[in-house]
């Protein structure tokens, strides 16, 4: 594969132009009726990347996998209006596109599984496979004939293929019986295209979140609070992933804390409800050390970021969230099982800490240094992708417990006071806080419109968030961004398109940098921790741009959102 690459990068020039010699529908005739009409592409071996851009210019959110730098360079200097995200990576691992924390609707390897060593295929295959969505698609083109220059290749298949899709429950089509003649005319090289489909939620996964919150037995809130904790990151926090096995997604124990005490927060202090079908047991992670130390705070005190000097608060977040985590491990964990069994669906390894000696500061560091928690894959995908539909029976399941708790009764909540009390965040207290910036800083310098660039006036601005907070809610810095009172009217609760954005960048940007200079560390670690592919050390503004970018991706493909041009 090394020498391979090799020549890829070292030819560059020639083969780039060789490539772009011959148009996408000729060398994809088979399997253009198959392009969706959005959604999210994989182009893995993107090589000059003619086949990408054609995908971006159909409106696809387009992820190019290129392992050779030279042509993967020449590629990344055409300028097209929908962006593509360029990747270094290779098969079969593939580890850098896991990152992404993304599914796609389509997978193209054009003229690349020959290079794929037999020994590497089932491996490659399945790691391709677990990439698709439901319906996606996975077309790969297989070259016959030999080869005259210093290349490997191998010899392919289209009964191989068949034989991967059984194994990986796939199905199968050979779109042309008959080998077909190379577009390059090349007399001794053939092609044939082979279409692979994952069928539709085939996972089991969605039958056993739905066996959860319908049908488990429940003694408290607690299973459902920890499936919504779980739904808020997946769909949230991509970058949150400390690492994604075969088997399973690791999260920060920390981070699946935070979220719950966010959840419960207003339901207990706020609202006084009842959690627990047992009024006079009190509930494990309330206690006078930790969660009464700061009683009269509102969940949104508290976020990824933040920092804490008082010497009460300090040390009593810090010994609520171990409470909450012990919690999680020893009842919803504990008593969340597989259908007719006692094996547990999720999986919580905690650590033993010390408070910290200084400032307690909620960055991926400290969430981690609390331990791990295991979400089987199959249910991480399902939270990711349904969200939108899965969320809604989730709030229904939990306000219909907390009604048939007698405290609750007595006190005559209405289904509209449970539904107020289990909403997730409130947007506007959020951006008072960005308003108040966006003001000082006007008092001493220009702040522009971040979508038209024209300069702001104290009393026609407002606060917009890039994705919009009642489909995707979300209240970091990064996704705030001050704009022309119109402006924000218009784009109301639609999503910018990839163009949008692109032409926005160094606008955003630049808001960014003068907006959040003393605020840099909150900043990094809400953007690393949000966005897909950033590491959690990041202190890189465009950085941020390009993962801001790729979540538009996800978030377009993931809930349909309406654009906003």
């Amino acid at each position: 594969m090394t020498k391979n690459i090799s020549y890829y990068s070292t030819n560059a020039s020639f083969l780039a132009k060789q490539y772009d010699s011959v148009s996408f529908e000729s060398v994809h005739k088979d399997w253009v009726k198959e392009i969706p009409k959005d959604g999210m592409v994989l182009d893995v071996g993107a090589g000059s990347g003619r086949d990408a851009r054609y995908l971006a210019s159909r409106g696809l959110g387009v992820v190019a996998v290129e392992p050779a730098s030279g042509i993967r360079e020449l590629a990344k200097d055409y300028t097209i209006s929908n962006p593509i995200h360029w990747v270094s990576d290779s098969l079969p691992e593939l580890s850098e596109v896991f990152k992404l924390q993304s599914k796609f609707d389509l997978i193209l390897l054009s003229a690349v599984w020959m290079h794929i060593a037999p020994s590497s295929r089932e491996r490659a295959f399945r790691k391709l496979s677990s990439l698709l969505k439901p319906n996606g698609k996975l077309i790969i083109s297989l070259r016959f004939g030999g080869c005259d220059d210093e290349r490997t290749m191998y010899d392919v298949s289209a009964d191989e293929l068949a034989k991967l899709a059984s194994q990986f429950g796939l199905s199968y089509r050979l779109l042309s019986s008959a080998q077909n003649a190379d577009e390059l005319g090349r007399d001794d090289v053939t092609w044939q295209t082979v279409l692979l489909t994952l069928p539709d939620n085939g996972t089991g996964a969605f039958p056993l979140i739905r066996n959860i919150v319908v049908n488990d037995s429940k003694s408290s809130t607690y299973k459902v609070g920890l499936l919504r904790t779980l739904l808020r990151i997946a769909e949230g926090h991509p970058g949150a992933v400390i690492e994604q096995t075969g088997e399973h997604v690791i999260l920060p124990a920390g981070l699946v804390a935070l979220y719950w005490l966010k959840l419960y927060k207003p339901l207990i202090d706020q609202f006084e409800m009842q959690q627990n079908s047992n009024s006079r047991k009190g509930l494990g992670f309330v206690k006078d050390n930790g969660w009464q130390q700061f009683k009269s705070y509102s969940s949104n005190d508290f976020y990824i970021g933040a920092r804490y000097t008082d010497n009460q608060i300090g040390p009593g977040l810090y010994r609520a969230l171990k409470d909450i985590a012990k919690t999680i491990e020893t009842m919803p964990v504990r008593y969340t099982t597989l259908p007719g069994t006692k094996d547990a669906v999720f999986h919580v390894e905690l650590n033993t800490t010390k408070k910290p000696k200084a400032d307690l500061v909620l960055d991926f560091s400290f969430l981690s240094s609390l331990g791990k928690f295991y979400v089987p894959i199959h249910i991480w995908d399902s939270l990711t992708q349904y969200s939108v539909w899965i969320e809604p029976a989730l709030i229904n399941e939990w306000s219909s417990l907390m009604a048939s708790y007698n405290l609750n009764k007595a006190k005559q909540y209405t289904k509209l006071d449970y539904l107020n009390a289990l909403r997730w965040e409130d947007p506007e207290r959020t951006t008072a806080r960005i308003r108040k910036r966006v003001t000082e800083l006007m008092a001493s310098e220009d702040v522009a419109c971040c979508w038209s660039g024209k300069r702001l006036r104290f009393q026609d601005y407002a606060i917009d968030h890039a994705f919009p907070f009642a489909r995707w809610p979300n209240n970091d810095l990064w996704n705030l961004l001050p704009t022309k009172t119109k402006i924000n009217a218009n784009k109301s609760d639609k999503l910018p398109t990839g163009i949008k954005l692109s032409s926005s960048r160094e606008l955003i940007v630049s808001w960014w940098k003068q907006g959040w200079q003393n605020n840099q560390a909150e900043f990094f670690s809400q953007a690393n921790l949000a966005l897909p592919n950033l590491k959690p050390d990041n202190t890189n503004f465009d950085d941020v741009f390009e993962a801001f970018t790729l979540q538009r991706d996800r978030i377009k493909a993931l809930q349909q959102l309406e654009d906003w041009r």
